[in-house]
């Protein structure tokens, strides 16, 4: 738990670049490019639209040595552009392409199915106890784990559902269970060899199979000591709606728990669309502020002016008010209680009355409905928590340090 947010497990601070994760450190927004890796300008602009839109952490898939190799290129003409936004290398299928990557890059995505033993694990390994099958792989690992440590590479293990070993199926079967062992069996490997820059993930596309794993890695870790920070995101989550609710159920109820140091939304939709999605889980779920949060009931009969209105007409004039939290609410019946922790707050007192709120002080008292909202304002100016909207920035991305529950 940390001192900021008390409800967050406190995990070891991993260095990605210049943006470290983990440890006190805001819960880190990510998101991977489509593009065609060989292409380095197409990649370049994309990752650029991500950054802008509030991505901190830019990741690009490396299928292949080539698209290896022109990493260097991509990160060359971003940062003659002047982004300095840590890469991300996700590497699949083949260890030297993750050793190459690894050089490059300020940290590099494996999956533990390419890491397997070379040759069959056999009576005779298996009498000698369970350590053979870490042996075999730490041997096959150590080479990227040395060149990780040259270049101050960070590692993600990153277990996949859908693409466990057929040794951890074997074991554990299709569960957490075996997804949890098959990242633990690497964390011990890299504690054997002195390295410690990990980060790790359990993702799926069923949301109760990836909520699970991340719980049990989470407890898992704790009783052995370990505490490296963990990636969250729901695998195939799909577009629209659809695809940010699973991920808001997924990502939000381990958030809720206190677990998670950096998400990505997995949309089919341009990558930069995914980054409102994410900044609007971590806000919703109360572990990073980056925007003015609104609270409003639904109305009911009891509702005696136009609520939908008025709380239009709020958003459109407060939702540049970082960090604050604003209510509508219908009536007195329920609309202080409910609202008890916003900062200020818009009641329904009878036919197009309203009363306003500071806290839970009452202090304005039957405001025509016409001019709730800009009473509204003044009181805010008028207590200090206003600042000018500059429609320049106003859909910039947060910043790290922004007001927030350092979350």
């Amino acid at each position: 738990m940390t001192a900021e947010n008390p409800f967050r497990y406190k995990t070891r601070v991993v260095h990605v670049g210049s943006l470290p994760m983990g440890g006190d450190n805001p819960v880190r927004v990510q998101s991977m490019t489509s593009t065609d890796t060989l292409d380095t300008l197409s990649t370049v602009a994309q990752a650029i639209r991500m950054i802008n839109a509030g991505c901190e952490y830019v990741r690009i898939a490396v299928p292949w040595m080539k698209e290896a190799v022109n990493l260097r290129e991509i990160k060359k003409e971003l940062r003659k552009q002047g982004y300095h936004t840590p890469i991300i290398a996700d590497v699949h299928f083949n260890a030297k392409i993750a050793e190459e990557a690894a050089s490059i890059v300020e940290k590099v995505r494996i999956n533990p199915g390419n890491y397997l033993p070379l040759r069959v694990v056999g009576r005779e390994d298996r009498e000698r106890g369970p350590g053979i099958v870490e042996e075999q792989i730490a041997g096959r690992l150590a080479p990227l784990l040395k060149i990780c440590k040259d270049h101050g590479t960070a590692i993600r293990i990153g277990v996949n559902h859908g693409s466990l070993s057929e040794r951890i199926m074997h074991m554990y079967g299709d569960t957490p269970l075996g997804m949890v062992e098959s990242a633990l069996e690497f964390a011990r490997i890299c504690d054997s060899l002195s390295f410690h820059d990990l980060v790790f993930s359990m993702k799926a596309s069923n949301i109760r199979m990836m909520i699970a794993a991340n719980r049990l890695l989470a407890e898992r870790m704790k009783e052995a000591g370990m505490n490296y920070p963990i990636h969250l995101g729901v695998t195939e989550a799909g577009s629209g709606d659809d695809g940010r609710i699973k991920s808001a159920i997924g990502i939000g109820s381990l958030l809720a728990d206190g677990i998670g140091d950096t998400i990505r939304v997995s949309l089919t939709e341009d990558p930069e669309l995914e980054i409102p999605a994410a900044y609007s889980i971590l806000q919703s779920a109360g572990v990073r502020i980056t925007k003015t949060e609104f609270i409003a009931c639904p109305s009911c009969g009891r509702t005696q002016f136009n609520i939908q209105a008025v709380f239009q007409e709020i958003q459109s004039k407060t939702s540049h008010l970082k960090g604050l939290k604003i209510a509508v609410m219908g009536c007195v019946v329920n609309g202080p209680g409910e609202m008890a922790d916003a900062h200020y707050g818009l009641v329904g007192a009878g036919s197009g009355k309203i009363h306003l709120y500071k806290g839970q002080k009452l202090v304005r008292k039957n405001i025509e409905e016409e001019m709730a909202v800009d009473t509204m304002v003044e009181l805010i100016k008028e207590s200090g928590d206003w600042i000018e909207n500059d429609n320049s920035v106003k859909s910039s991305p947060p910043l790290p340090g922004e007001r927030g529950s350092g979350g």
